[in-house]
């Protein structure tokens, strides 16, 4: 046996597996949770995933058992045998992710030699093993009949990817999303597993195409594989699921806090930026019907003939002038940005000083690449290399100068008119060349990551970015959303478990486009696609030049005052969902989760596609029938009440709800206290005067947090922190933990189903005070 384990050579934080075929295996001990395994392959090792080094001292021991090799940490054991096999446990011996000894077999089918190469000419995916090649490697792992799995960012379909197959390449994909599809825009490639109750994660650091069959091929096996790289991934371990996930976003990066307006109501539509007459409008509609409304987007129509960093003076007389002035009026505006740069010799810097400097990707002869997207003929920013993130974040500039409040980056799978772009095109990795199959999944990962570093070095404020496409930890730079979705009841169904993954995946702010961005929707559609979306973080309405508009008031009057309603209510909750986004930044655990996250050991909740949680305390279990005005919403373990009308429940059982068109079931955990922000229409920068706290149930306690919404101050400790606590004796108090942000909140309302309690500041004391 060539691949015999023959010894191994320890020199901490890396033991390395010598194997007598000479492809050895490096064990790197991270922390007492997470182990990196790699094999060089003789691919670069840089990571566009992890930035610096994530090393924890961490003890271990690693010995000679005979038959095996055994490294062991508090929290992980890993054996390693011949034939390149490595077995992790749990510090408790309970196995996590096991080799698998035998070899793949394929799905038994009916296609012969004589009909397959027929299948294929005429475009149908079918899977075939023996489509390997030189760069080509398989990672397969031993299947529990009790293992769920979930993660891997937004792959359509459900939450547990259990017996599914998925493709990690970025594509643009404009067809109609669900289960059958391998991927869409993003490729997030971290896996969860529940095996017989037990959590794990694993993350393979590889940008190339890669493939994960969960169980779809045999039940016996899952694995990864991968068209190029080095083998490298890690596995995660922890105490509980939450633990696991908060090492994968240690290694990769936490969503950094937003600005506090980000998670108000966002308008937009494709054919917005015509004119500014057009956006005027719009802003119109909002203060007529008496409408909150933070954000109104605006497509690539406001571009100059889609040129990228230009904006159309024949459709905006004076842009500048124009967004300053909605801004006085509560309304930022956010522009697209697209991947491809116009090919125009006739004076357009972008595209002149790109070619004179060499920034763009080019053909294997030198030339540069030329494909087709909205401006015609386009080039594309090579964006591997420093230099030329260096300079796309100098132009994003542009945008701040402008006042716009941030940057919506497109098409950046990178997609083109033409089909994908050829797999031999020269693109860097770092300072050194490289290829298309290489940089394509990292191609979005690394705009994002040039327009963050642009806009916080213009403004110092907090970026506003969005990316459709993404990598693992594009989190740290961008927010997401899920792409071209449709407005049909299955796009609805699909966005809870999509947004619930993404969520675990890192990327703790993300939402879909409300009403659906394809083809017409429907009132009702588009009242519980709202309704549905109260807690998701990106709350953005989108819809596609062409499609039946979509604005709040563009349906009957009982259509525009429930939809007033739940806007209304997103506003008080906005206190919440910040308070939630900043304990992610010190968890790294999602704000909208799956129950499987809060309950894992709760066998009911592991496949639940249609509720989620918002932390902990909340559960939303939204209608995503058409026609449907009841459902049953289980409730996990501890009493909830019904938000609507106190009602309570036992938990760990299955209730019927009813819910007519104006009503979205929603169930807070008894004894809780919650923020309820004051009814605004735009979410101010200046700081605010009075907050109130709701208990729901009988005793409680509750940790806000205040800054000043807009910067980085809060890094150096500029914050305030209030300690809310209602006690079973009925004593209520308010107090300030922490005084960094001078304002304070000049009056605290505490409201019990004894009475509301009020509280008023008093500097002297720098506390709160019970009003007589």
């Amino acid at each position: 046996m060539t691949n015999r384990l023959t010894g191994y050579q320890n020199s901490a934080p890396k033991v390395t597996l010598e194997y007598a075929d000479g492809h050895n295996l490096v064990l790197d001990v991270y922390t007492n949770e997470i182990i990196r395994v790699f094999e060089d392959r003789g691919c670069a090792t840089n990571s566009y995933a992890i930035d610096g080094d994530k090393h924890h001292k961490t003890s271990y021991t690693v010995d000679d058992k005979g038959d095996h090799i055994e490294l062991r940490t508090p929290s992980l054991v890993v054996k390693a045998y011949d034939g390149h096999h490595v077995d992790f446990y749990d510090g408790d011996g309970h196995p996590l992710v096991l080799d698998y000894r035998g070899k793949r077999q394929p799905l038994p089918n009916d296609l012969d030699d004589e009909h397959k190469s027929t299948v294929l000419a005429e475009g149908h995916n079918i899977d075939l093993i023996g489509k390997e090649h030189d760069g080509y490697y398989e990672v397969i792992k031993s299947l529990s009949p009790d293992e769920h799995f979930y993660g891997l960012g937004d792959k359509p379909g459900f939450l547990d990817k259990r017996g599914y197959d998925y493709d990690n390449w970025n594509v643009d994909f404009g067809q109609v999303h669900n289960e059958s599809v391998k991927g869409i825009y993003k490729s997030i490639p971290v896996m969860y597993g529940l095996k017989n109750g037990h959590p794990y994660g694993l993350f393979f650091d590889n940008t190339y195409k890669s493939h994960f069959d969960l169980g779809k091929e045999s039940e016996n096996y899952y694995f990864y594989s991968a068209d190029d790289g080095n083998v490298d991934y890690y596995v995660l371990g922890g105490h509980t699921l939450k633990d696991v996930v908060a090492n994968y976003t240690y290694l990769t990066g936490v969503t950094p806090l937003p600005q506090k307006w980000v998670l108000g109501y966002q308008q937009s539509r494709w054919g917005y930026s015509t004119s500014d007459e057009r956006v005027q409008a719009i802003a119109d509609g909002f203060e007529k019907y008496h409408l909150p409304i933070d954000v109104i987007h605006l497509d690539i129509d406001y571009m100059r003939g889609y040129r990228d960093f230009t904006w159309d003076t024949t459709k905006f007389k004076e842009p500048k002038k124009f967004v300053a002035e909605m801004k006085k009026r509560g309304i930022r505006l956010m522009p697209i940005l697209d991947a491809g740069v116009k090919k125009d010799e006739d004076g357009y810097d972008i595209y002149e000083e790109g070619v004179k400097k060499g920034y763009f990707v080019e053909n294997p002869d030198g030339s540069v690449f030329v494909g087709r997207v909205w401006p015609g003929d386009a080039v594309f920013p090579d964006f591997g290399r420093p230099a030329v993130r260096e300079w796309w974040a100098k132009h994003v500039k542009f945008f701040a100068d402008m006042g716009a409040c941030g940057v919506w980056n497109d098409m950046d799978e990178p997609a083109s008119f033409d089909g994908e772009l050829p797999s031999d095109l020269i693109f860097h990795d770092g300072e050194k060349k490289a290829t298309h199959k290489k940089m394509h999944n990292v191609f979005g990962h690394l705009q994002a990551q040039a327009a963050y570093e642009g806009m916080k070095e213009a403004t110092g404020k907090r970026p506003y970015i969005i990316t459709r496409a993404a990598f693992a930890g594009t989190q740290k730079y961008s927010t997401v959303w899920t792409g071209d979705n449709q407005s049909i009841w299955s796009h609805l169904q699909l966005a809870i478990p999509q947004l619930n993954s993404l969520g675990m995946s890192g990327f703790a702010i993300a939402g879909t486009d409300i009403g659906g961005f394809q083809k017409d929707t429907t009132p009702e559609l588009l009242t519980r696609w709202l309704e549905a979306s109260l807690f998701v973080p990106l709350f953005r309405n989108h819809a596609e030049m062409g499609t039946r508009y979509q604005e709040p008031w563009a349906f009957d009057r009982k259509t525009l005052d429930i939809y007033r309603d739940y806007l209304n209510l997103r506003y008080r909750f906005v206190p919440f969902l910040y308070d939630q986004l900043r304990h992610e930044t010190e968890s790294g655990l999602p704000v909208m989760r799956p129950l499987v996250l809060n309950y894992e050991h709760d066998p009911a909740v592991r496949q639940i596609n249609d509720e989620y949680m918002v932390g902990t305390s909340i559960l939303v279990a939204p209608i995503v029938n058409q026609g449907a005005n009841k459902r049953l919403v289980y409730l996990p373990a501890g009493k909830w009440l019904d938000f609507w009308n106190n009602a309570e429940y036992s938990g760990q059982q299955t209730i019927m709800v009813n819910a007519p068109i104006e009503k979205l079931p929603l169930f807070i955990k008894k004894d809780t206290i919650l923020p309820w922000g004051n009814k605004v229409k735009h979410i101010s920068d200046e700081p605010e005067k009075v907050m109130t706290f709701r208990l729901f149930g009988d005793c409680g306690a509750y940790k806000h947090y205040q800054d000043n919404g807009l910067d980085f101050k809060y890094q150096d400790g500029e914050y305030n922190e209030y300690y809310v606590e209602v006690g079973s004796n009925d004593q209520v108090a308010v107090k300030l933990n922490k005084h960094g942000y001078q304002p304070t909140y000049e009056r605290i309302y505490v409201e019990t189903d004894r009475g509301r309690f009020e509280f008023d500041y008093d500097a002297a004391s720098e506390d709160y005070q019970l009003a007589e």
